[in-house]
This record gives structure tokens, C-alpha cells and sequence, in this order.
């Protein structure tokens, strides 16, 4: 990829960048004196959607309105803490916030509404004060629910009664399959893109997930019982009865393998494990104990040889002696919760294999290992679930074990860690690998396992920082209290997987290399900057691969051309009769210029073919622009198709500037492909005629078929030469469109020719995307061609037959 980036002088720009951030923030910091957000909901940067949902309830229910009727200023000091929430809540606008303040949220002004004192006391964050049920967002819920383990998932929206019925069985049935299955829950009033993903319909929604395997819904009636009973239909682990004929192989081939025997017996006397609590410690130890039960009634003999008596339950290590239950480490359980008996039995189970530094090179160049570093005693309190881990990632082969920063400081800060860690090394030794900066919880650190082992994304320092390399790297500056930069990882790692070997991938922790940081100007984080040898450029996108991907395409394949003011002169204003132009007059240093960039970009890619984008630096060519009358940042030009009649240029002065609308406003000027249809035109060529027609039956008030009539000119030319477009005024030509079975605008239908007349009624299209018509008409073609071969071919046969 050598060469594919355009040469700047990038820390010269960014240093003039920061000075005028600087004079901003000073002027800034006279207008504003009001808190800024975090301290407005009284949390730290570090707050998770959680801890800000959590804190954004408690001085809602105290400073709400309906709450402080005396209070002339209720209504303005709540907007303030709504409008912080509403920014911190989400993950693109607290970006934009942390790096910006409050100018950079100038395209994305709030609305001025709430809801009621009773909604936010009884509707708002159900689940958020209930520790064994996690509120999953969109961000996070493909890695948990790929995680390996079970998980049972309650999609509810704010607003539904019967989710507030719901909720204290689904409380109670938490409390019950703790450990056994990971509880979760959506709120689908404040995560909508995820629930429209995901299919869901209806609230509640109940679906049980795990990795390889298909979602399945609940039906059934809404009790912890009916609950407890579906959910167990899917642990798949086994209780084994033992008995005279099997006891002495099953326990010798489990010893072999290092797995022990929890075994439940059964007498006349005493209390023995339900066959469900069974079940349930058989799904919770899976891979780590073996299950099984005795009939001491019909095993008498047996039970008798191993001392025992009444009914109990008994945990035989591997290599306990059977026969001798006060010398061969028997563990005996007096508990009959599932709960209490697993926490007991994985407090018994060995910790990792601890590794030294002697031993460190040699086992990290061929194995795949996650890496616990620690500091003398584990800690936490999720130490005993992690014992999971080496049976969980057995599949990817990932080996699990732990170092000793105490004992071997020395190791630890040469991989930059200065407290207790988790890291994936991929198997080529101590310079591949990644540290973990997610939760501390099992599925978090499964989910980070899986994804690094096989992606292409290092930590780095400053041994290992790109210099002028000859390779291009993207580096990602973050430090690991950033939500954002959290959220960043994931998408770093799935994109570089699709790069390998054209791009390679690093993170730096600011927090710890603050002086490379400082070398580099960074000031926000994340901060993601593509380094090739002295090229270097920033990206600020959304926080997603596909993005990221996009990203790297424009910096290879440039889809806006940058204009001088001889390049304008000969590209824009001496353009062709039939080519149209859009220029973006920016200054570097404009906040809103910067935040556009990336949706031009995107824009740009969407327009390709069909009209050319370009940009103008106004800061490096001010005469130029002076001269062009820009008198604002960003201004959006349109230059359209050159007639005499023709304006010079129309300007964008609509509120939204994402790609899309950018675009649906640029396509309005393309010349109508499309052909208007009156009820003669209609019946002649599209209900008599030969050929195959798409049509869109509107009317000139109605606003959504205004927002389509674009994207359907895009699609008349996507299938020009193969569909014929038209469209019919259903205002002017309401009898046609009664007879054609209208009952909505915009609608669209497509009208095939099969060898005779056409049904009126044609066939109904309910997509609203050009690509994704074009895409249905292409299969509904071949389809037909197909249909009409095979028709063709039945027809030689038959008239073979005849002859």
C-alpha cells in the first residue's frame, strides 16, 4: 500500500489546529459557566450506560417539574440534566462531547421534552438495580450472547404493562439460574436499532441465546416455574447414575483426564440433590466436574465400601482414594443449593498454571495463551468464574494461566502493565499481543479472548511504535476510562481481520505513554490515525468496522477531489453540459467542517458515477474563496447541469449533514429518468405493452414520496435498459390508482411481461432503497427468464412427442 496516502505535514497542521482550540475553549469558557455534563449527573468519564442511567433516575425523581410546581426555574434546570443524559447515553454524541464540549454538539440540538415524574419512577430503567440481570446495548450484545455461555434475554420497551408484570418474576427467575445462565435484558425504548435487528415485535420478548445455535423464543405462560422448566430444556450437560458396572471405569477415565466426580447418593435416610439441582450443578460445572448420582437402595454394597451411610454429597478430586474417605481429600457437601455447592466446589478446583519468566518465551511462541498478570492474592471477586475460562476457549485453543508481576517486575513493564491484567498472546511470541480493557467478568473477557486471538491488533509502546516504517499502521489513541474507546476495540479488531497484510493495527494507552501521546498532539480520545511513513491522517467516523473499512477505501481510491482554485476553475465552472458538481468550501479548523468531513466522504461514494464531489480549503486558499463569496464554514454547493437557464450554484442550508441526506438532496437535481404516466400511457405501455416496468403511484403532498421520488430516479437509472421506470400522479389519476389497488403513498409495483397482458394489480414492492429494489428486480428477472427456458424446453418435448 506504499504511496496510497497523499503527503501532508500533519503535526505542523495539528499544531495550529490546537492553538485555535485553545482560543476557542478560552472564549467558550467565558459564555458557559455551567457544569459540564458528567458533573451535572454527578459521575466520573468513566461511567458506564449503567452508572449513568442509574444517576441520571435519582435526580430526575427529585428535580422533575411535577416535582417542583414553586420552582419558576424547574423546567430549565431539568432540560440541563435531560440534555446531559441524553448526549452521555450515547456513544457517537459523548464522542463528540468529550473531544468538542457542547459547540460540537451544534447539529444535534435537543428537542426541549421529557417525560413525566411517574415514567421516570416506574418505567425508566427497570433492571438497573438488579445485580444477576445485565442490561445489554447494542455495543456489547453479539460479543456476550457469542460468548460460549447460556443466556436467557428479556426484550421489554419502558412503556409496556405487561414487561412491569413481567419484572419481579424475571427478578426471582434471575435469583434462580444465577450461575447457570447469564440473565439479561434489553430496553428497546432506548435501544431501537438493536430490537429492529434482532426481529423483536412484540414486548416482553423472551429469547434464549448461545453461540452455534439458532435464538429461540418463549411462548409459554409468564411464571418462574414455566420459566426455570423451558430454560433447562437447553443445558446440555449430563448426570451420569452410577452404579456397580460403571463406577470404577467412569471415575478412573475422569481422574485420567483431570476431572473429578461430584457425586449425589441417595439413601433412606437424609436428604440427597433433586434431579433438577443436578442439572442445574451439571450446566454450572461443565467441563470442570463430572455429575453423578447413586441409588444407594439398589447400590448398597457400593455405597457401604465408600463409607457411605445416608444420602450426601460428596466431591472426589482427581487421584482421591475411594476407599478411604478421612485421608484420600474427599470433600464432603452439606448444602443442597446449587448456588452454595458450585461456589464451594470451584473455591476447591486448582487455580491457573502460574508461568516465570524463564518459561514465558519459549510457552507464548508456540501456544495461544490469555494471560492473567497479577500482583501477589486475586482479588476479585469473579476469580472463581474464570476457572471456566480453560474449558470455555478449549476450541480455539487458547491455554489460560497467570504471571506474577510482584515476583518478576521486571517482565510486566516491559508489556507496560502496572496492575492486575488480562492480555491474549497469539501464539508468535512476546511482541503479539493485546491487553484487555473491558469488565473483569467472565463473558466480557471470553468475548475479548476470541476476538483477539485471531485478529490482528497489538498493544503498543515505545518499542514497538511505527517509526517510519515502510508498512502502513492505523493506531488508535486511547486511554482504557473511556467508554468510547472502549467500544472502539471490538470494531478495531473485526476490521483488522479484513485488512491483514494490506494495514497493520495498534492501540496505545495514553494513560501510561502520555509522552508519545503528547508528541502527537492528542488531545481527545479515542483519537485513530493512519501512519504511512510521513503521511499521516486522522479518522473521525463512527465507531464501527464497516466505517473504519470505508475510511481506509478513500484513503486508497480518494472519492472527493481536492480543488484548487486552477482545478475548480477548469473541473467545476468549465464543466461538461451533462456532469454536475458538489464542493464543500471548509476551513481545517471549523468544528463542523471536521465533523462533516466523514459523512461527505460517505456521501461521496453513494453519488459516484452519477455526480462528482469535491472540496476547497478556504484556510489555504483564502483569496480564492473571498473571491468564490464564501462567507461561512461549511458552505455546500451544488453546481448543476449547464443550461442557460441554469443557476450558478444552489446552496445546502438544511439542518441534517449525514451522508444520506446530503445525497437525497443532491439527487433531487439529476434530470428525470423516469417516465410520467397518464391512465392511456399506463394501460398502452404498461398493461399492454412488451416490456417490463417498475412504477411509483404518488402524490405531490405527500412528504414520504417527496423523500423517495429521488432514490427512485437513482433506481431508473440502476435499471435502465432492463425495467422501464415510470411513475403516475395518483392526485391527478386517482381512478387509476383506485384500479391498481393503491391504498398508500408511496407505493411501488413492477409489472412483469410474461407473454400476455398484465395484471393491473402487478406485484408490490414494500423496500425503499434503490440498490435493494434493483437487487429484488435482478433475482424477480432471472426468476422469470428461468421460468420461461424451462416452459420453452417442455414445449420441444411436446411437440417432439407429437411429430
Amino acid at each position: 500500500m506504499e504511496g496510497w496516502l497523499q503527503k501532508i505535514d500533519y503535526v505542523r497542521d495539528r499544531k495550529r489546529t490546537f492553538v485555535c482550540f485553545l482560543i476557542l475553549v478560552y472564549l467558550t469558557a467565558l459564555v458557559y459557566t455551567d457544569k459540564d455534563f458528567y458533573s451535572l449527573l454527578g459521575v466520573s468519564k468513566e461511567a458506564n450506560s449503567r452508572e449513568i442511567r442509574q444517576a441520571f433516575k435519582k435526580l430526575a425523581l427529585k428535580l422533575h417539574p411535577d416535582k417542583n410546581p414553586s420552582n419558576p426555574n424547574a423546567h430549565e434546570e431539568f432540560l440541563k440534566i435531560n440534555r446531559a443524559y441524553e448526549v452521555l447515553k450515547d456513544e457517537d454524541l459523548r464522542k463528540k462531547y468529550d473531544k468538542y464540549g457542547e459547540k460540537g454538539l451544534e447539529d444535534n440540538q435537543e428537542r426541549g421534552q421529557y417525560e413525566s415524574w411517574n415514567y421516570y419512577r416506574y418505567d425508566f430503567g427497570i433492571y438497573d438495580d438488579d445485580p444477576e440481570i445485565i442490561t445489554l446495548d447494542r455495543r456489547e450484545f453479539d460479543a456476550a450472547v457469542n460468548s460460549g455461555e447460556l443466556w436467557f434475554i428479556n426484550f421489554y420497551s419502558p412503556g409496556c404493562s405487561h414487561c412491569h408484570d413481567l419484572a419481579p418474576t424475571w427478578r426471582e427467575f434471575a435469583k434462580e439460574m444465577d450461575g447457570l445462565f447469564r440473565i439479561g435484558a434489553v430496553n428497546c425504548g432506548d435501544d431501537r436499532m438493536l430490537c429492529r435487528m434482532k426481529g423483536i415485535k412484540s414486548y416482553p420478548s423472551l429469547y434464549i441465546f448461545k453461540s452455534e445455535m439458532n435464538p429461540v423464543k418463549y411462548f409459554g405462560e409468564r411464571t418462574k416455574d414455566h420459566l426455570v422448566n423451558f430454560a433447562m430444556q437447553y443445558v446440555r450437560s449430563t448426570v451420569t447414575e452410577l452404579w456397580a458396572g460403571n463406577f470404577v471405569n467412569a471415575i478412573e477415565t475422569a481422574f485420567a483426564s483431570g476431572v473429578g466426580w461430584l457425586i449425589s447418593f441417595c439413601s433412606t435416610t437424609g436428604d440427597c440433590l433433586s434431579s433438577q439441582t443436578r442439572l442445574k450443578l451439571a450446566g454450572m460445572l461443565e467441563g470442570l466436574v463430572n455429575i453423578g448420582w447413586m441409588d444407594c437402595g439398589t447400590q448398597g454394597n457400593l455405597c457401604k465400601s465408600l463409607d457411605i451411610t445416608s444420602s450426601t454429597t460428596a466431591y472426589f478430586p482427581p487421584g482421591a482414594t475411594l476407599t478411604n474417605k478421612e485421608k484420600g481429600g474427599v470433600l464432603f457437601l452439606k448444602s443442597l443449593d446449587a448456588k452454595e455447592i458450585y461456589m464451594e466446589i470451584m473455591h476447591h478446583l486448582p487455580d491457573f498454571e502460574i508461568l516465570s519468566a524463564d518459561s514465558l518465551k519459549d510457552r507464548l511462541a508456540h501456544h495461544r495463551w490469555l494471560l492473567f498478570f497479577q500482583f501477589g492474592k486475586n482479588e476479585n471477586s469473579n476469580v472463581h468464574d474464570f476457572k471456566k475460562l480453560k474449558f470455555l476457549l478449549k476450541k480455539e485453543h487458547i491455554q489460560v494461566g497467570r504471571f506474577d508481576c510482584l515476583s518478576e517486575p521486571v517482565t510486566c513493564r516491559k508489556f507496560y502493565v502496572h496492575q492486575p491484567s488480562v492480555a491474549v498472546f497469539k501464539g508468535k511470541g512476546t511482541e503479539d499481543y493485546e491487553i484487555h480493557h473491558g469488565k473483569k467478568i467472565l463473558y466480557h473477557i471470553l468475548a475479548f479472548a476470541k476476538e483477539s486471538v485471531d485478529s490482528h491488533v497489538v498493544t503498543l509502546g515505545p518499542q514497538n511504535f511505527p517509526d517510519k516504517e515502510k508498512e502502513p499502521w492505523l493506531v488508535d489513541f486511547f486511554t482504557p476510562w473511556c467508554p468510547p474507546c472502549r467500544a472502539l476495540l471490538p470494531e478495531l479488531r473485526k476490521a483488522s481481520k479484513q485488512l491483514n497484510g494490506q494495514l497493520k493495527f495498534g492501540t496505545l494507552d495514553c494513560t501510561i505513554h502520555e509522552g508519545l501521546c503528547n508528541m502527537y498532539n492528542i488531545q481527545a480520545y479515542p483519537t485513530t490515525v493512519v501512519f504511512n511513513q510521513s503521511s499521516i491522517h486522522e479518522y473521525e467516523g463512527h465507531h464501527s468496522a464497516e466505517e473504519i473499512l470505508e475510511f481506509i477505501e478513500d484513503l486508497r481510491n480518494p472519492s472527493v477531489i481536492s480543488l484548487t482554485p486552477e482545478t475548480f476553475n477548469e473541473l467545476v465552472k468549465k464543466r461538461k453540459r451533462d456532469e454536475i458538481w458538489m464542493v464543500d468550501f471548509y476551513s481545517p479548523w471549523c468544528r463542523p467542517c471536521q465533523m462533516l468531513m466523514p459523512e461527505w466522504k460517505r456521501m461521496a461514494r453513494l453519488l459516484n458515477g452519477l455526480i462528482s464531489v469535491g472540496s476547497v480549503d478556504c484556510q489555504k486558499y483564502y483569496s480564492f474563496c473571498s473571491q468564490e463569496q464564501v462567507k461561512k464554514f461549511p458552505d455546500i454547493r451544488l453546481y448543476p447541469l449547464k443550461s442557460n437557464t441554469a443557476h450558478q450554484y444552489y446552496t445546502y442550508n438544511e439542518w441534517d449533514r449525514d451522508a444520506y441526506s446530503l445525497r437525497t438532496w443532491a439527487l433531487a437535481y439529476l434530470p428525470q429518468v423516469s417516465i410520467e404516466l397518464t391512465p392511456q400511457t399506463f394501460n398502452d405501455k404498461v398493461l399492454e405493452g412488451k416490456d417490463h416496468w417498475v412504477v411509483d403511484f404518488y402524490a405531490p403532498w405527500c412528504g414520504p414520496c417527496r423523500n423517495f421520488a429521488p432514490e427512485f430516479e437513482l433506481l431508473a437509472r440502476t435499471i435502465k435498459g432492463k425495467v422501464k421506470a415510470g411513475k403516475v400522479d395518483c392526485q391527478a389519476h386517482a381512478y387509476t390508482c383506485q384500479n391498481a389497488g393503491i391504498r398508500a403513498y408511496p407505493t411501488v409495483k413492477f409489472y412483469p411481461y410474461q407473454g400476455n397482458k398484465k395484471n393491473i394489480l402487478g406485484k408490490q414492492i414494500d423496500i425503499r432503497d434503490a440498490k435493494s429494489i434493483a437487487d429484488l428486480l435482478d433475482e424477480k428477472l432471472k426468476a422469470l427468464q428461468s421460468k420461461t427456458q424451462r416452459e420453452k424446453s417442455k414445449s420441444k418435448v411436446r411437440n417432439k412427442y407429437l411429430i
